[in-house]
C-alpha cells in the first residue's frame, strides 16, 4: 500500500472550497516523493509483476505515474472503495477544522462529518473490497503482488480490518506520511505488517472501549 504523494491541498487548505477534492493534484515535491518510493517498490518487487488498484482520485493517479514502474504492471483496476474519506463537497476550511475538533473529542473511527463519512464508513467500503480481492486472488492466473495506491486512513482501516485490531487500538495511530508504504508479508499462512504505524498514544491491538479512560464533562 502506498499514500499518495504531497498534495496541493497538504500546502493550502483553501483549495478545498474551490476545487472538488478528487481533483486535487500532487506538488512538485509529491511527484519527487512518488518517485523515490517506486524505486522502493521496484526493489521490493524484485521484477515480479503487480497487479494495481488505484483510488480515482487524481493525486492517487499521479503518484502511481510518478512510481514508473510500469513495465512490472499486470493489470490496474481503478477502484472507488479505495478513495479517501468524504468530508464534504467543496468544504469551508473553517467549517472543517471545527469539525475536526468535535472529531477529536468524539473519536475518528465514529464522527460522521457533516455532508460526508465517518471513519466506520470507510472501513464498510474497504471490507466490501476486501472481498474482491480475495476473489481475484483466487484466480489460477492472479499476479503474486498487489499494489494499492490509496490514502492516509484508507490504509490504517485497510489494516484494522485485515488484523482485527480494535477501534481502540485504530483510534492510537498516526497516518503515514506523504508517498509512504505499509506492506503486508506473506510468513506462511498469515501475513505480517512491515513496519506498524505511528502511534501518538500507547494502546494495543485488543484494547476495547472497556479499557478506555472514561470522558468526564
Amino acid at each position: 500500500m502506498i499514500r499518495h504523494g504531497q498534495s496541493e491541498a497538504n500546502v493550502d487548505q483553501t483549495l478545498y472550497n474551490r476545487l472538488p477534492d478528487y481533483r486535487i493534484p500532487l506538488t512538485e515535491l509529491g511527484v519527487a516523493q512518488a518517485k523515490a518510493t517506486g524505486e522502493q517498490v521496484r526493489r521490493q518487487l524484485n521484477g515480479e509483476k503487480v497487479r494495481v488498484y488505484v483510488s480515482p482520485y487524481l493525486r492517487a493517479y499521479q503518484t502511481l505515474e510518478a512510481m514508473d514502474i510500469g513495465d512490472l504492471i499486470e493489470t490496474t483496476m481503478e477502484e472507488p472503495r479505495l478513495r479517501e474519506q468524504d468530508w464534504a463537497n467543496f468544504q469551508n476550511p473553517a467549517e472543517i477544522a471545527d469539525q475536526k475538533e468535535l472529531r477529536n473529542a468524539y473519536g475518528h473511527f465514529f464522527y460522521r462529518f457533516r455532508e460526508g463519512e465517518s471513519g466506520s464508513d470507510v472501513y464498510d467500503r474497504v471490507s466490501s473490497f476486501m472481498e474482491t480481492l480475495f476473489r481475484h486472488w483466487s484466480r489460477s492466473d492472479t499476479t503474486p503482488n498487489t499494489l494499492l495506491v490509496t490514502h492516509g486512513l484508507t490504509m490504517r482501516l485497510f489494516c484494522m480490518r485485515w488484523f482485527h485490531w480494535s477501534v481502540e487500538y485504530f483510534e492510537s495511530l498516526n497516518n503515514p506520511g506523504n508517498a509512504e508504504t505499509r506492506t503486508l508479508i506473506r510468513d506462511g499462512n498469515r501475513y505480517v505488517l512491515d513496519v506498524p504505524f505511528d502511534q501518538w498514544t500507547p494502546a494495543e491491538p485488543g484494547k476495547t472501549v472497556l479499557d478506555a479512560p472514561e470522558h468526564i464533562w
